[in-house]
């Protein structure tokens, strides 16, 4: 407990401050304005490339979804399908982000289909994935599915159209531009 005359001159302290010594300086105001704006040019280009990135999963996860549903499709009429319907798979044709096509090409040797994912946003890389047949054992004539998708190398709205089947993305005639996702 303090003394009666200490807790005198403590009230007196209290009560004779000014209400002028509250607040910030303006300096103190200019750099917390500056230290934000520091903060949000560096994180705001991470932040819109996070965004991009979001919007090509789109196009990856359907590009991978079509392939597989190709091979399974391929199973029981030894034909590729023609159509994302015909696959049963539930993607649409087109997304806010990308137009999905499907062909199908039949060699001598072989036969494949190709899923072009178009972007519609010129910042947005493009897909293409194609599925084809292999002679697996030339004993039994075993027929094997091979499948492929691939990245555009940089953001771009359009894609080559495939002439031959080949699963090394770089080598596949009309899509020069491209590299093997996973890779």
């Amino acid at each position: 407990m303090l003394k009666p005359e200490l807790q005198a001159k403590f009230l007196q302290h209290l009560n004779g401050k000014k209400k002028d010594d509250e607040g910030f300086t303006l300096i103190e105001l200019l750099v917390v304005v500056i230290i934000i704006g520091v903060l949000a040019a560096i994180a705001l280009p991470s932040l819109l490339g996070q965004v991009s990135k979001a919007k090509q999963a789109e196009a990856k996860q359907n590009i991978g979804a079509i392939n597989r549903a190709q091979q399974a499709y391929f199973l029981q009429p030894q034909q590729f399908s023609d159509t994302l319907a015909e696959l049963g798979i539930g993607i649409k044709s087109q997304t806010d982000n990308y137009n999905y096509t499907v062909s199908t090409t039949t060699l001598v040797t072989n036969s494949f289909s190709q899923t072009r994912a178009i972007s519609r946003k010129a910042a947005l890389k493009s897909y293409f994935g194609v599925v084809g047949t292999a002679i697996g054992d030339t004993a039994t004539s075993e027929v094997l599915t091979l499948a492929a998708a691939c990245e555009s190398l940089n953001p771009t709205t359009t894609v080559g159209t495939a002439t031959a089947f080949n699963t090394a993305c770089a080598n596949v005639p009309g899509t020069s531009n491209f590299t093997d996702l996973g890779k």
